[in-house]
Formats: structure tokens, sequence, C-alpha cells
């Protein structure tokens, strides 16, 4: 806690805080006695201002941790909530970044250009990925009040074209208030092989999967050491952490040992697995005695009509994310273990939000192994045989697998539908808890009262005695858009203060005022439903139907046109209008109007550089030539040129055993090698790849051609590739291969390129077949990716 002396001097309405002027007596010799001015004093927060942690787990349905009657072990949860408070009313927007930056700022996520993910933005305001310079984050916000500020996980509020090594960095985390970040930039990260950013610089985990590498663990690593030393060199000097670690969004790694304590426990299937739930919820009080078990929409199958053959692997994919919660619930303990051995515990708010969103509706019915193959389009190639056969590296290093959509729905028990769905409690309904003893008298109490996610910002605020402030870096800001919930946490008996929210995402729509609910479903995640925004049907809930049971539409008319007039109006003032669920449009930048980072037919990249998929020119469905200028020490050369994607497919140029050599990796599934027939001789070189590309259709195969100065020395066919995306996360590198490795002939480490790469360049041809790739394949690849 805080000890700093408050002086009247001090504007926190103004940020940065105006320099304090000194007039006085100026004396000539600073020997003279009458010479004095102000210590020199370090800025500090108003006394008592706490430690503030947020927890922010990803794609958690409100039905899934044992705080809140689900089936996966969270006993860090369960003790904070002991000692804390849990929130049965609160909620996100549906979808990931708009939860985030809503909870970054205070604001509704369409008011700080976040109405869907940043892949998607438009030129409309409320859908530009933009965050407008009136509504500062509360990260910065704090860090000018004297907090220590500090992220550390997932970070997808970055616009796309913003997203490289170039930047500009404005909205990476250190230009958002954090003074230290360490973590990724995206929608996603593979658990085993993540592409980190220490601050906006590449970095590369310090262990493999074999030597028990996980993100989890690297995460909690790193947030404990800087607290650590936070603590350790500025007691005085309050924190803000910022802790979202990506788990548990797909794909859903765990090592075994977690995954192995929940044998069996699923066999029965998802929909036992709601009715086990609910009861659950209401001995442990987080829902009433009266909550309804909602009914399994027809567009979710029965767990009895899935096929036998399948159900173990089934099962399978359930055991796995629910080591995978209880093991990310586990890091986040020794986090706050680590901050209660420093003394600092009791004086630290914590947010616990399990879930930015519902649980993850983007497995596909059945699930899958690789969730890149479905998100290529190409489901059919795993077959019933094909799960079964891979049934033992579900969660390994091996895959990149996602549960089925049955999961998901029993995962945000007693509500309807899953993430996506903004217009149902199970899209934006997340278990919370919050914890702060010292300023918290209640224990193990439940609150009820309505919450959004962007009353934390106030919240924060409020504790810290901290005012919204109306000038940050010279911009006058906006008001704050949440309301603080002190007074809920205080009182249990207090009166509801957030008493009207919309909720928008994808066309699907809803609106809260004072407990009752008019809602209205436009799409579904996994299909490609998309009917015209007049035809939705609205359905309308009462304020004593917790789980939005019971559509009273059709009896109570004049309340459902009511709401439906509320919602149209928060749409106007927030930016939501116009509603966009259009497809093909929002993935083209010149519709959409958003800036195109990479353009032209030809890219050169330099030694060391690490891009992800979207700065980089695109190779698939088209012939295209990559070269690069090399050279080839005495000893012979070794190691990577150039690669892209990695374990779950990509390819790499790459020289091993004397020759030059290409691969290209088929989701992990196929290899195709291409080796050249003779040596690399020494000195300085050019070498080349052309692949000319099977006319005619998307993912086709094509015939590899290698070159040493221009002189063909091989060839080979590769038979079929990826038409759509090669992974979320896993970068184009030029001198290695970083993350999982494209080629077999190589591992994750000590692929370094022998010599030296002095450029490479991708050159592609004008027999792109992109214009075959269908809108709703865009959709699913990006919406899936986040």
């Amino acid at each position: 806690m805080s000890t700093h002396q408050e002086t009247p001097e001090v504007r926190r309405d103004i940020l940065p805080i105006p320099d304090p002027q000194h007039v006085g007596l100026t004396t000539y010799d600073a020997k003279d006695p009458h010479t004095t001015y102000p210590p020199i004093t370090m800025l500090r927060p108003p006394e008592g201002a706490p430690n503030v942690l947020i927890v922010l787990i990803d794609d958690v349905g409100f039905g899934a941790a044992t705080a809140f009657g689900g089936p996966c072990n969270t006993p860090v949860a369960d003790r904070l909530a002991e000692n804390g408070l849990k929130l049965n009313r609160f909620h996100t927007t549906a979808l990931c970044s708009p939860t985030r930056q809503a909870m970054l700022t205070g604001r509704n996520h369409h008011s700080v250009g976040m109405g869907g993910i940043t892949e998607i933005a438009t030129s409309a305001p409320g859908y530009s990925s933009i965050r407008p310079k009136d509504k500062a984050p509360i990260a910065e916000t704090l860090r000018l009040n004297g907090y220590s500020t500090s992220q550390f996980g997932k970070c997808h509020e970055v616009p796309v074209w913003e997203v490289s090594p170039v930047g500009p960095f404005g909205q990476w985390p250190t230009g958002s208030g954090f003074e230290h970040f360490y973590g990724f930039i995206g929608g996603e990260a593979n658990q085993y092989y993540p592409g980190l950013y220490e601050g906006t610089k590449p970095v590369e985990p310090e262990k493999t999967p074999e030597e028990g590498y996980t993100l989890n663990e690297d995460l909690a690593d790193r947030a404990i050491t800087w607290v650590r030393q936070q603590q350790a060199l500025t007691p005085d000097k309050p924190f803000f952490m910022y802790y979202a670690p990506g788990a548990t969004h797909a794909p859903h790694h765990v090592p075994k040992e977690w995954s192995d304590k929940y044998k069996g426990k699923f066999d029965e299937g998802w929909d036992v697995l709601r009715e086990q739930i609910l009861a659950r919820q209401k001995d442990l009080g987080v829902v009433p005695p009266d909550a309804e078990l909602t009914a399994r929409p027809d567009e979710i199958p029965a767990w009895d009509d899935m096929s036998a053959e399948l159900k173990p692997v089934l099962a399978r994919q359930m055991e796995i994310y629910a080591g995978f919660l209880e093991q990310t619930d586990y890091e986040i303990g020794r986090l706050i273990d680590a901050i209660d051995d420093l003394g600092a515990l009791d004086d630290t708010l914590i947010y616990y939000i399990l879930g930015d969103n519902g649980a993850s509706a983007e497995g596909t019915p059945k699930g899958c192994f690789n969730e890149m193959i479905t998100l290529n389009g190409l489901p059919d190639i795993e077959t019933d045989e094909f799960l079964l056969s891979k049934i033992d590296d579900f969660g390994t290093a091996d895959a990149y697998n996602h549960y089925a959509v049955g999961w998901a729905h029993a995962l945000c028990t007693p509500y309807q539908w899953t993430k996506q769905v903004a217009s149902h409690w199970g899209g934006t309904r997340n278990g919370t808890i919050v914890h702060w003893p010292a300023g918290l008298a209640a224990k193990g109490e439940s609150r009820n009262q309505f919450h959004h996610v962007i009353d934390v910002a106030p919240t924060i605020l409020e504790a810290a005695g901290i005012p919204a402030p109306t000038i940050v870096n010279s911009i006058q800001q906006a008001p704050l858009e949440g309301t603080s919930m002190l007074a809920t946490l205080r009182d249990g008996g207090a009166p509801e203060t957030h008493d009207l929210q919309y909720f928008e995402m994808f066309g699907n729509r809803g609106v809260y005022h004072r407990g009752w609910t008019a809602v209205t479903k436009h799409r579904t995640p996994w299909l490609q439903d998309q009917p015209a925004l007049d035809d939705d049907r609205w359905e309308l809930y009462g304020p004593d139907d917790w789980s939005q049971a019971h559509d009273l539409a059709a009896e109570q008319p004049a309340k459902l046109a009511e709401l439906q007039r509320l919602w149209l109006i928060e749409a106007v003032k927030y930016d939501v209008l116009p509603i966009d669920d259009r497809s093909v449009e929002r993935f083209l930048p010149e519709l959409a109007g958003r800036p195109q980072l990479i353009r032209g037919t030809t890219q050169t990249l330099f030694s060391g550089m690490r891009l992800l998929e979207n700065c980089v020119l695109n190779v698939k469905n088209r012939s295209h030539t990559v070269s690069a200028r090399i050279v080839v020490p005495e000893a012979g050369a070794s190691g990577v040129i150039i690669a892209q994607g990695g374990g779950v497919g990509g390819w790499s140029l790459y020289a091993h055993e004397g020759m030059l050599k290409y691969c290209y990796n088929f989701f992990g599934i196929e290899y195709f090698y291409v080796a050249a027939d003779e040596p690399l001789p020494t000195g300085d070189h050019q070498v080349a790849m052309h692949f000319a590309y099977d006319r005619g259709g998307l993912g086709l195969g094509g015939t590899v051609t290698l070159h040493y100065d221009g002189r063909a020395v091989g060839s080979g066919r590769v038979d079929r590739t990826e038409p759509l995306a090669f992974s979320a996360d896993e970068a184009c590198d030029v001198g290695s291969d970083t993350g999982s490795p494209a080629s077999q002939d190589y591992g994750p480490h000590g692929n370094r390129f022998t010599g030296s790469v002095a450029w490479a360049k991708i050159d592609i041809g004008d027999d792109s077949h992109d214009h075959l790739v269908t809108a709703e394949d865009k959709l699913n690849l990006s919406l899936a990716r986040q």
C-alpha cells in the first residue's frame, strides 16, 4: 500500500501531472544560508491506493470452473472466492479483442473501435480497431499517477497493419501504459512454441517442450520475477499487473499429467454434464434454486447421436481441456502465492475473470486434432478413423486441437449458446472473483447485481482514489462508460448501478434493462447462416428468468418493442451502427477501408526478421519463387535460410547434409521434400526455389525446382498444399526457424544457418487462384484465430 503523503498541489485530473514550479528567492551562491528549494519527490498514487492484479483467462464458459459449479478443478479460484466475492452476473462482450479493449478503457467495445477482432477492421468508427485518443486506457492513467505497470500474455488489440517490427507501437502494450510487456500479439498462441515479445522485441523461449516448456509456466515465471523486483526496489509504489495467459484458447495444449487426472470423467457426454453442472451451481448458490437448464439448440448434436466409435476421442478432448484449465489456475496460483510471500496480497485488489467470453464453439461438431485443417476448409481430412488414430497425441506438441461444440455448450451451463453469441448469456456471462482483504470486509459471499467488463476500470480508479482524468497527453478525455462496482462489492444489498447495457457481435445483439433482456441471435459460430437483419426474430426474457429459458415476446410485445428501441438508442450512442455482418467485404482491405501493410508481387527480407503471416506476401494457390543471397562457409552449410509456418503446416528452404533442400509441410500429415543433386558450393551464391503451381483450383500441388546461381540442381513434386493459412502464430523467419520446426530434418533449436544470409526474396506469380476462396472460409479462419 502506498505511504505517500498527498499534497494539495497535485492535479490528478490532468495527465501527465504538471511539473511543480518553484517560485521564490534565487540566491547567487548555493552556500548562502537563504538558499532553499523543495526536495525532489517521487510520484506516487494517493495514500491507500492498492496494488491491482487483473487475471483474464481466455474462452472459459460460466460453468467450466469448480468455483462456479464446473468440472474443471480450479483450487486457486476456489480459495480466492472463499476469502473474497463471487460475481454471478458479470458480463463480457462475447469475443476476445472487444472484451479486452472494453476492460482496459472502461468504455464499450464499439466506442473504442473494437466492434470485432482486429483482422476484420473497417473504416467505420465502431469497427476500426483504432483506440480513440480521447479514451485513454486504465494502464496509462495508473502509470501517470505513479503506479508500476506490467502486462503478461495475450494482446489482441493491435491493428493488423501495425503488427510488424516497424510498428507503429502506440497500441502495443508498451504504448498503452504498460512499462513492461512479455507475451504474444494476436488471437492465440501455441502453448509449446509461442511467438513471444519482450516489449516490442521478438524473443524465444529458453526451453523446448521436451525440456518441459509450456507458455503457462513461462508467463507465471516472468510475472513472479517482475513483481518480486518491483516490490524489492519500490515497496511503497503500488503495481498494476494485467495477466492474460492466452489459455484456455485453442490449441488445447497441456502435459499429460494434467489431463490424465480426468480419465473417464466425461464418458457420459455433454448432455449429462450440463445436468451435473447445474446441480453443483445450485448447491454453490451461483445460480438460484429455480434456475432452469435451457434447451440444447437443434444446431448442437445430442451426445447420444454421436458415433459410438468417436466418443472416446470426444471424451479425451474434454479431459485435455479440463487439465488445461486446471494447469492455468495452478500457474496463476504460483503468481498469487509470490505476491503473498512478499506480504502484499492483502493490499492487492484482484479481479480473477474466468473468460473473456463464453466457451469456444469454433471446434466443429466433432472437434479437431489440427484446427488449421478445419480452418483451411478441409475438414474431411480428419475422418473419424484419423481422429481415433491420434487419440494419444491430443494435447501434445504434435497437435493443434480443439474440442467439439457440445463441450463448449455444456461449459456455458445453464445458459443458451456460446462465445460469439452476444445475444445470450452463454456468450457473455463469465464467472468472476474479486479478492481484496484490506478493502472488502465480506468473505465467501456472492454478488448478484448486474455488472459489465467496462465497470472494472472505474472500480480500480475509485479504489485507488484517482479521478477519471479530463486530459491525458494533451487530449481532452471522453467520460468513462462503466460504473464503479465498489458499492456492490462492499454491500450485497446495494442497489444495482449498471442498469442498462447493450450487446452486439456479428449481428447477434441484445439489451439489458433493469432485469429485462431483449435479444436476437443472428448467426451461429460454426455455421454459414446469415439471414437478413430484418428477418431476425427477437426474444424477450423477464427479470425472474435467470437463464433466459422462457421467451415472453409473444405475450408482451409492447415490452419487447420498448427494449428494441432502447437497443437502437444505445447502438447509435456507441457507434454500433451500421451493424456489420458482412463476410468478404471485411477481409479485403481495399473494400473494408483499412490499411494494408504488404502490397505488390515482390518482397525482400533480411536476416533475423520474424514476421507473422499477414506481414508476408501470400504464396498459396499460385506459382512463386523464393530466392536468397547466401555465403556458404568452407566447412559447408547447414540450417535454415528462410521458413514460414511450423509443425502444423508450412515450408522451409534450408541446407541439409551440405545440400539445398525444400520441405513443404502439409498440416503435419505429409512432408514433401525436394533436395539438390549436388552440394552447395562454398562462397557467395544465390540460391532459389521455384514452385510451379498446378492450375485449376485451391490447395493443389506443384513442381518444385531448386537453383544454384540460376542453374537447376534438383526438382520434385508437392502433391497438395494448404489453401488459406499455415498457422495462427508461427512466423516467417530469415536465417532460422523459430517456433515449431516446419521440417523434420531439424529441431526447434540449433537450426540457424551456419553461413550468412544477405537477403531473401519472395516473388509471386500472376496465376493466383485466391478468387476461389469463399467469404465464409475467410470468416471462419479469422474468427477462430482470436
